[in-house]
Parts: structure tokens; C-alpha cells; sequence
């Protein structure tokens, strides 16, 4: 039997939702996007219709009135249903909160996992690309060390430590400040994976 490819109706899966994390990253790495997604053995109409699959997921037509904390808690319910049960779960205490950290892998990056933080009542805080639990990380000693999807948002602050977060220019989107080999460097991430590094000064 033949599978569906991952952008193509049927029921969306793991393979659909990458091809939804490609869809952001091409904006940043269009070259390293597309070779990904020719790995899936997709077409951009595959990955154009899983892109509008998950944006009609994300924001049901009944929703555009709801209440943003429900939405929220949809979303944990929304994870769970696309990429079936989490590889793990813990509880872990962030400052004062308390959440539950949920794992899953993705087959496109063997050493990532894609971590969602859910608060006790659902809502997600927090989603993005990690490291995963014993996968060894990059080695990050120069600016040079940081090329597009080497390294995660945690691997970058703690390396180049202290940093100052930015707000991101999209909602998947987060930007680091720092000082690299005197430089001041801005690190641009999309779900939690380096795209690229701008210096100050540099168009």
C-alpha cells in the first residue's frame, strides 16, 4: 500500500506537520527548507496544502470570536491528535509555575524533539524545537560556530550567555541579543531552531 503523502488529504500526521515547520523556515532558508522537504517526498502543493490544513486547525472558523485562553487550551488537544502520543512527559517548575514539558520527536532533525509547555489547565505556553534529552549539542565558541539550524534557542543563550531576548517578527519567531567575539550579534530563530545571525552595522 502506498502512503499519503504528508501534504495530501487524509488524516495529517507527523510528515504534514514538518512540512508546516518548512513552510516558516523557507522565509529565512529557502535551499535547506526545500531539500528537507524533497527528504518527505513532498511538492510545494503537498506542503502549500498541509500549511492550510494547519492554519484551519489553528484558527476554526468558530474561534475568530472565542475566547484567546480556549483556543489555548485547544491547542495541547491539537498536538496531541497530529502527532499522536508524546515520547515523553515530565512536570517542571519555571520560576513560580509549575507546567508539564511534553516531547516529541521529528523525524527530519534525529537530535531535536518538539517540546510543547502546557500549563495544569491545557493551555500552551510555550512550543518549539529542542534538543533532545542525551543527543550531543553543537559546539559553540565563535560566532563562525553558528550556522542556520545547528543549534537551539537554549544552546545559544547558554553559549553566548548573557543574551537579551527580542521580540520575534512572527509569532513562531524569537530573536536573541549578544556579544560575539565583540560583536553584537542578533540570532534569529524559527520554532526554537537557529536560521540565521546578523552584526550590527551589517545590512
Amino acid at each position: 500500500m502506498t502512503a499519503t503523502p504528508p501534504g495530501r488529504p487524509g488524516p495529517f500526521g507527523p510528515e504534514a506537520f514538518q512540512l508546516v515547520l518548512l513552510r516558516r523556515m523557507a522565509d529565512f532558508q529557502p535551499d535547506l527548507a526545500d531539500r528537507a522537504r524533497h527528504r518527505l517526498g513532498a511538492s510545494l502543493a503537498d506542503q502549500r496544502e498541509a500549511n492550510k490544513r494547519w492554519q484551519a486547525m489553528v484558527h476554526p472558523p468558530d474561534s475568530v470570536r472565542g475566547d484567546p485562553q480556549s483556543r489555548s487550551r485547544g491547542a495541547l488537544a491539537r498536538y496531541r491528535s497530529v502527532l499522536g502520543p508524546a515520547e515523553s512527559a515530565e512536570r517542571r517548575k519555571i520560576g513560580d509555575l509549575e507546567c508539564e514539558a511534553l516531547l516529541w520527536p521529528v523525524p527530519l532533525w534525529p537530535d531535536l524533539r518538539f517540546e510543547v509547555l502546557a500549563a495544569p489547565d491545557g493551555a500552551v505556553w510555550n512550543e518549539w524545537l529542542v534538543r533532545a534529552p542525551g543527543a550531543a549539542g553543537p559546539v559553540l565558541e565563535s560566532a563562525d560556530d553558528l550556522l542556520p539550524w545547528s543549534a537551539t534557542v537554549d544552546e545559544v543563550a547558554r553559549a553566548f550567555a548573557p543574551v537579551r531576548p527580542m521580540e520575534g517578527t512572527a509569532p513562531t519567531r524569537w530573536r536573541l541579543a549578544f556579544t560575539a567575539g565583540g560583536r553584537p550579534c542578533v540570532a534569529e530563530f524559527t520554532y526554537g531552531l537557529l536560521q540565521r545571525v546578523g552584526f550590527a552595522g551589517t545590512p
